[in-house]
């Protein structure tokens, strides 16, 4: 089975577990396509985080961590001047000319294609080639723009960030490709044809990831960078290697949590399930105002100890075994049951994302769960390469001195947490979701529905979510306004998003006695999909 957010990339991804790729090669399939048909979610210079478990390779279970490093000419103090305030949600900061948010000056080291390499390398089991070739089909043949990527193309800017009209159409290519002939995005049913970026992907499929780094498209990005004040360098792209880490695990009511790695959301993620374990959850009433506040309270806390201690482990120390352990979780649930309230801190906020993901499944009982990214994407599209590079620079913190400052070579923060759940030592979910700073919190409140509430998979992610990464709480248009009303009179700030969904769009697989349960969010136009589904 395969899930994710497009439904063309699903389809790749079960044609190749069709053709007998694993797991790994049909998350990668799915991925490549997923960059070509949601070109500003995603792309082979974006970022990401990759689960593997493969209970026929001697158990193997690891991430495959590529995040996007700060370039080498990056300083702590470059943009310390230009801070005018800090997005509510935690996500970015706004800058004066928006260097850090738009153009050139906004891209970090572009690390998913080395990432996806390291992944088949390791774990594939078709060729490289074969794995890219249906990317390469939608890039050159066609896509049609589908309702979730004209909403997000045509999505103003929150929280003082840029409009991604505005992205869409910075650099010529992208006007060329993805707007109509006044400049506005292409709508619902037109066509999208990349002859750029098939070339691209191509050659990336005949020489490997070389070419991108080290080989003549490296050669023709630098000199864009160059061109343009960009910070990367030759030497930013032929030095780039991904990570490979064990998994953070933690236990939730006798489950297995098992997550991502700093500076991945994973941490908070297990700060939260911990905290929440010290309440009977499944005695209050799911969404009641009780339930919400205690869940709130929860999430605040991890963010504040997010802001303040995780950030790129190879350049701050991270407290992950505080923070995640259950003693800890015990200190912060007793200020939540005796009334404290967190207090985030935002540097003047603003006035109030994009990251796709895929949950695997294979015959062989194999699981992966990939999240990857742009950020928020830089807009740029070198001419003739076809794709958009990221635009990570905007989420680092422009404060010299903190764990998400800026550094050389140091990877920001992201609430990326790819998890697979373990019950009786057997895989019980692949989960995942986009969203930002929302993702550890559309996660947790999924997981929440299974274990606690006894949902199915699906209507776990169809239920209506909320979030707290400030002192605000955001719900979902889909939560009565008296529960709204009545968060207000204990004191609340509550923030309706119009939309139904929108907190974390969460996709997975649930898996009990061989039977496979797929769930992707209904405010997206993905799909789950089993090899015996068509």
């Amino acid at each position: 089975m395969v899930v994710a957010p497009q439904p063309e990339a699903v389809e790749a991804g079960v044609e190749i577990l069709k053709a007998g790729g694993n797991a790994v090669d049909a998350a990668l399939g799915c991925a490549f396509v997923q960059t070509a048909v949601d070109p500003m979610m995603c792309g082979i210079a974006g970022f990401g985080s990759l689960a593997v478990y493969l209970p026929g390779v001697n158990g193997t279970h690891e991430y495959i961590d590529f995040h996007a490093p700060a370039p080498l000419a990056a300083t702590p103090d470059m943009w310390q001047g230009l801070i005018e305030s800090e997005a509510r949600d935690g996500f970015s900061f706004r800058l004066r000319g928006r260097v850090n948010d738009l153009g050139y000056q906004s891209i970090c080291v572009p690390a998913a294609l080395r990432g996806f390499y390291e992944a088949h390398r390791s774990y594939g089991r078709l060729p490289w080639s074969e794995i890219i070739d249906p990317a390469i089909r939608f890039a050159r043949e066609g896509w049609f723009v589908r309702p979730a990527v004209y909403t997000f193309w045509s999505a103003e800017g929150e929280m003082g960030r840029a409009d991604n009209t505005e992205r869409l159409a910075y650099s010529e290519s992208g006007r060329k490709l993805f707007c109509r002939s006044d400049g506005s995005p292409k709508r619902i049913g037109e066509w999208v044809r990349n002859s750029d970026y098939a070339n691209t992907l191509a050659a990336i499929a005949k020489e490997g990831p070389e070419v991108f780094y080290s080989g003549e498209m490296a050669a023709h990005i630098v000199q864009d960078m160059a061109s343009h004040g960009g910070l990367i360098t030759a030497r930013d792209l032929a030095s780039y290697r991904p990570r490979r880490n064990k998994p953070l695990q933690s236990t939730y009511r006798g489950y297995r949590v098992t997550t991502s790695q700093p500076p991945g959301g994973g941490a908070m993620l297990l700060e939260m399930l911990n905290i929440l374990e010290n309440f009977d959850l499944s005695a209050l009433r799911h969404n009641s105002v009780e339930y919400i506040v205690t869940v709130v309270e929860a999430m605040k806390r991890a963010t504040i100890d997010k802001d303040q201690y995780i950030g790129d482990p190879q350049f701050v120390e991270v407290p992950v075994g505080r923070l995640t352990s259950k003693e800890y979780a015990e200190e912060l649930a007793r200020d939540i049951r005796d009334g404290r309230r967190a207090n985030v801190i935002r540097f003047s906020p603003s006035p109030a994302s994009d990251t796709t993901h895929v949950s695997v499944v294979d015959g062989e009982g194999a699981c992966v769960s990939l999240t990857h990214s742009l950020g928020m994407p830089s807009g740029v599209i070198t001419s003739g390469l076809g794709f958009f590079y990221n635009g990570c620079m905007g989420a680092f913190d422009p404060r010299p001195n903190r764990a998400g400052s800026i550094a050389p070579g140091k990877s920001r923060f992201s609430g990326m947490c790819p998890s697979i759940v373990f019950c009786n030592d057997l895989p019980f979910l692949a989960i995942g979701a986009p969203g930002g700073t929302q993702i550890p919190m559309g996660v947790l409140q999924a997981l929440l529905n299974v274990i606690d509430f006894k949902m199915t998979l699906r209507e776990a992610v169809a239920s209506p979510r909320f979030s707290a990464t400030s002192n605000i709480i955001d719900v979902v248009n889909r939560i009565p306004r008296a529960i709204g009303r009545s968060l207000n009179a204990r004191g609340y700030e509550v923030a309706r998003n119009p939309y139904g969904y929108s907190i974390g769009w969460v996709h997975g697989i649930k898996l009990t006695q061989g039977h496979l349960e797929g769930a992707a969010e209904p405010g997206r136009d993905g799909v789950a999909l089993a090899t015996d589904d068509f």
